[in-house]
């Protein structure tokens, strides 16, 4: 059986819904309304884990992305004005509040484990209806601002590192296939962005005339076969005709991360994919590849201004990035 835990590295659940008797967030009249819609929401929590509330108009630049690039705020809600954004302590769940509905509600877990994410958000969303009545219609489901999401209004998404499928080119069968399923792939930030590292985002397209259950089951499903067939590639890549090469490719990526005196964000990215890719095929040993994953959100530029304690030129960014990427691989990758 293949094992996912090289492969998924992470899951989020998310729910779209809307307040009864309040215009859609593109359509509210003032900032009474938006600040009323917070109110209700911040009511429906209060019994729930400490949630931090943070209020757009007063995030600073540096905030917001950082925020942004650990995946707990959209690009889009960072300009909207009336907008804001609940976070628990574990940063495991988000709440965006007025962004393009009043409510975008998602929980990101490590790993495959959809059930455990849809159980903590379930019962979040279940608390805050409480505090308020969703716009609801009987055919409809949950009324939502953009028809994709009317019905359930669950999106269920998995990204993966897919390094052996994207080198070997079957990336683009693989979309297509997903695609006919009714799902979509996309890249690392979600719609309209790339996929970066090797990291694809598979989720449900449809959310009416399908229950909560059928959708989750059906990405799993896909998301297991996907990673089936990475597996195969792998193997593929490592006993191959390239193997020399493929092997040559993710040593020197371990080299040149361990050895440099600068790193941009982006060397940083392709060469971290490298050695996670190495590690995957065995080139060196490193028991927890989701070390590495964790290593590219702390060195997103807004993280390494936030350990720095000040604001850093971007040459001194790189040096930063540079020095602590070398010296914590060295740390956890033991060669063979």
């Amino acid at each position: 059986m293949t094992d996912a835990s090289k492969i998924v590295v992470s899951t989020r659940i998310r729910l779209a819904r809307n307040v009864e008797g309040y215009p859609f967030p593109s359509h509210l009249k003032n900032e009474k309304q938006a600040k009323d819609v917070i109110r209700l929401v911040t009511s429906g929590l209060a019994r729930l884990d400490e949630f931090k509330i943070y209020y757009m108009d007063n995030l600073s630049e540096a905030e917001a992305l950082s925020l942004k690039e650990n995946h707990l705020i959209s690009p889009n809600i960072i300009t909207k004005r009336g907008a804001a954004a609940l976070i628990n302590r574990e940063e495991s769940v988000s709440i965006m509040i007025n962004e393009e509905d009043h409510l975008r509600e998602q929980c990101i877990v490590k790993g495959l484990d959809l059930q455990l994410a849809y159980e903590t958000m379930s019962e979040i969303d279940g608390r805050i209806s409480r505090s308020m009545k969703f716009a609801y219609d009987e055919q409809l489901g949950f009324l939502t601002a953009c028809p994709t999401n009317l019905g359930t209004g669950l999106r269920a998404s998995v990204m993966l590192f897919l390094p052996a499928l994207t080198i070997n080119g079957l990336m683009p069968r693989v979309i297509k296939a997903v695609a006919r399923l009714g799902l979509t792939v996309r890249g690392i930030y979600g719609e309209g962005s790339r996929a970066e590292g090797y990291i694809y985002q598979i989720s449900n397209e449809v959310t009416l005339g399908v229950t909560e259950e059928e959708i989750i089951q059906q990405v799993e499903e896909t998301v297991k076969k996907v990673c089936d067939l990475e597996t195969a590639e792998r193997e593929n890549l490592k006993n191959g005709p390239d193997a020399l090469d493929v092997r040559d490719e993710c040593l020197r990526s371990y080299g040149i991360l361990t050895n440099c005196a600068k790193l941009s964000t982006e060397e940083l990215v392709k060469y971290a994919a490298g050695v996670k890719l190495a590690a995957c095929l065995g080139y060196i040993k490193l028991d927890d590849v989701t070390q590495i994953d964790e290593l590219l959100v702390k060195m997103r530029p807004s993280n390494v201004n936030a350990a720095s304690d000040r604001e850093l030129t971007p040459t001194e960014r790189d040096a930063y990035r540079a020095q602590y990427v070398g010296k914590y691989l060295r740390k956890i990758v033991e060669n063979r």
